[in-house]
């Protein structure tokens, strides 16, 4: 049975809507500067890009669960994870997606797949070992919640025009070092260190919102795991124990796993004095405080 939401966190809405749209006016700004005033053709860069980004997201798949290792499991090799997977899509009206364990001590978890009918989750046996079942359960919801909001197509596209401005910024850089330095008839500034600029700062840019992006649907996530689940406190639970046994991982070993933090609910090597400008994930005080306040809207217990 689906679980009724509480209602949505317009707050989170419209923030997350007024990111997508700035970074929309960016990429629009980005390419009439690039082809109206700097006369560069860019179509097939573009073109480029969108077959990796094509390959990219309909691979998105098979290329977590080969970057960290994960193993599709069945039923009958993993039978209480599937029956909670089971259980907890059916409570968000989603199809049951595959699951799979990946090898190593490091408690974790992600969801990838393009759509609903291709998702994938992916604990790690370090989390299956390590919590309990009910917080176990809460970090499954919140990767369904990913599944559900669509998060991989949602961060795919938002993140391909990033990608064709950085690989114009090497372009320019590159037109500068073997060209004879061609320059621009109004300015008189070198076409290729405009390209370059111009490039480089709408990356930048774009990647600090893409890094905003990436945290409000995190926060969603974390949202919807509670509504799904109807104990945001388990979540939270998961979250402290997650972040606790981090600090007692080996340096080299999160290193190892490092290139996944975007997908895990808890990214491995987080610093607590990290400047939240450049992170994918929020705080965990943030978190915290959030699925707390989450909690009393629904009346359940909270520790002080």
């Amino acid at each position: 049975m689906k679980r009724k939401s509480y209602g949505r966190d317009f707050g989170l809405s419209s923030r997350m809507f007024l990111t997508m749209f700035t970074l929309g006016l960016l990429y629009i700004v980005f390419f009439v500067v690039m082809v109206n005033v700097l006369n560069v053709g860019i179509f097939a860069v573009v073109l480029i890009m969108g077959v990796l980004a094509f390959v990219q997201y309909f691979t998105s798949d098979k290329i977590a669960l080969l970057a960290s290792g994960a193993k599709v499991v069945e039923p009958d090799e993993e039978p209480e994870l599937h029956a909670m997977v089971e259980r907890l899509a059916a409570m968000a009206d989603l199809p049951k997606p595959r699951v799979a364990i990946i090898p190593t001590d490091i408690p974790n978890a992600f969801a990838t797949g393009r759509n609903q009918k291709r998702a994938v989750v992916a604990v790690t046996q370090g989390l299956w070992n390590r919590l309990e079942p009910q917080e176990i359960e809460g970090v499954l919801a919140h990767e369904l919640t990913h599944v559900a909001n669509r998060d991989v197509a949602v961060m795919t596209i938002a993140s391909f025009f990033s990608m064709v401005a950085a690989m114009l910024a090497r372009f320019g850089l590159w037109g500068g070092m073997f060209s004879g330095g061609d320059r621009d008839r109004n300015s008189g500034a070198p076409v290729w260190l405009i390209m370059f600029a111009v490039s480089l700062l709408t990356y930048v840019i774009s990647w600090v919102l893409i890094m905003m992006i990436s945290r409000y649907r995190e926060y969603a996530a974390d949202r919807g795991s509670a509504l799904i689940t109807g104990a945001p406190e388990h979540l939270m639970s998961a979250l402290q124990k997650i972040a606790s046994r981090m600090t007692q991982i080996p340096q080299q070993d999160l290193r190892e796993v490092s290139g996944m933090n975007a997908f895990f609910i808890f990214p491995a090597g987080w610093k607590k004095n990290a400047s939240e400008l450049f992170m994918t994930h929020p705080p965990l005080e943030k978190r915290l405080a959030r699925l707390a306040e989450i909690a009393r809207e629904m009346g359940r217990p909270v520790d002080a």
